[in-house]
């Protein structure tokens, strides 16, 4: 058993421009011998009784020592924190610090709460993460793979960093809302996308929401569309079927970055982009014909014109690739770059090559189709020929 905390217990009060939440909260205010907290905060928390006030600014390590050598002399001291302190908040180093008998909390709603409640969004489904005092590349990786997050901002990554960190990142579109000093007077939210994010400067005291287009969306889901959709050059197209197979091993992501390597029509690329809307799509062609621009026209895709794999170099790392053209060479470039948890598809029409790449990504099929087509004053079944699609990682 841990030796118990010999001072008073210290209270932890959340507020927002000055205002705390709930009756024990205000009790433990009137209570307090000594008021800590931000200056900001101590500016805006009036006490009717003599108090000490302690600024917290700068050291925390030696702050935090000065709140601890206070309680052990018995001082009743209440530390101030902005919204929730048990929430990416004080409360966790207190207690690591004093103990978890040695700490109450009294929150008020999280930043996060209040910046989802000013742009309008639930957060049940949201990813939150903080760049407080840590580096920006965690919060971006998960903006880039999920279609909701929240990014809590510091003076070391402010909002306008993690923008620019997006853009070269691939980060597919994103609505934006920059929620800065939230509960308190001089609170702002601003609204718009990535690309106006990393071009201006903001309060880096802010939650940062990035949230991908449709991912509220009641729309219905189609793939493997008619092949006659799509504009193509003699049958350089991935089959509807086929499409439909290969698009369903790829287990699409609502966020994330996704390659079609060889992408010839960019049939596949075409529906990968309309199902996640938040999935950031790159088509990687060395022939970028007038079709395969016209089947892109109006989405969101990326086309890259190059031969795989040395036009890959300066792509953002994948979650998925569909490889519809190319040798082994460019399926183990492709795995080299994959991301952990990342899965890819590539489709063959050489038995040789797909058991070479079956043995390589762990899973292959065989799609066979046959077609009615007219005959006579009838029909018949047409074989389409066999194609192999290979898949993995899972």
């Amino acid at each position: 058993m841990p030796e118990r905390f010999p001072g008073e217990p210290v209270s932890v009060v959340g507020v927002h421009g000055g205002e705390w939440f709930g009756r024990d909260a205000g009790e433990a205010l009137q209570r307090a011998t000594v008021l800590a907290g931000a200056s900001r905060h101590l500016e805006a928390v009036a006490c009717a009784h003599p108090v000490e006030r302690l600024a917290l600014d700068g050291d925390l390590t030696r702050a935090l020592d000065a709140v601890e050598e206070r309680s052990r002399r018995g001082e009743r001291v209440c530390v101030l924190a902005s919204g929730d302190p048990g929430f990416f908040g004080l409360a966790r180093m207190l207690r690591a610090r004093l103990g978890p008998d040695a700490v109450r909390v009294h929150p008020a709603p999280s930043a996060v709460a209040l910046a989802f409640a000013r742009a309008g969004h639930g957060w049940d489904d949201a990813v939150v993460v903080s760049a407080h005092g840590r580096p920006a590349v965690p919060a971006v990786e998960q903006v880039v793979r999920h279609p909701k997050v929240a990014v809590l901002c510091s003076p070391e990554t402010p909002p306008e960093a993690v923008g620019r960190a997006l853009l070269a990142a691939g980060c597919g579109p994103r609505e934006v809302t920059v929620a800065s000093r939230l509960g308190e007077p001089a609170e702002q939210v601003w609204s718009g996308c990535v690309e106006e994010l990393a071009g201006r400067q903001f309060d880096p005291l802010s939650v940062v929401i990035f949230v991908a287009p449709g991912s509220a969306s009641d729309k219905a889901l189609a793939w493997g569309l008619p092949d006659p959709l799509y504009a193509h050059r003699a049958g350089m197209i991935t089959k509807s079927e086929v499409r439909a197979v290969a698009l369903g091993k790829l287990s699409i992501p609502r966020a994330g970055v996704m390659w079609d390597v060889g992408a010839g029509s960019g049939s596949v690329a075409a529906e990968c982009a309309a199902l996640a809307p938040g999935l950031r799509v790159f088509a990687v062609e060395r022939d970028t014909s007038a079709g395969l621009l016209a089947n892109l026209a109006g989405t969101e895709v990326t086309v890259v014109e190059g031969s795989a794999p040395d036009c890959l170099t300066g792509l953002p790392d994948p979650d998925r690739v569909f490889v519809g053209g190319g040798g082994l060479d460019v399926l183990e470039a492709v795995l080299g770059r994959l991301r952990p948890g990342g899965v890819v598809v590539a489709t063959f029409a050489s038995p040789e090559r797909a058991s070479a790449a079956a043995e390589r990504l762990g899973n292959m099929v065989q799609v066979c189709v046959n077609r009615l087509v007219p005959l006579g004053g009838g029909s018949r079944l047409a074989a389409e020929n066999p194609v192999f699609v290979c898949w993995g990682p899972q």
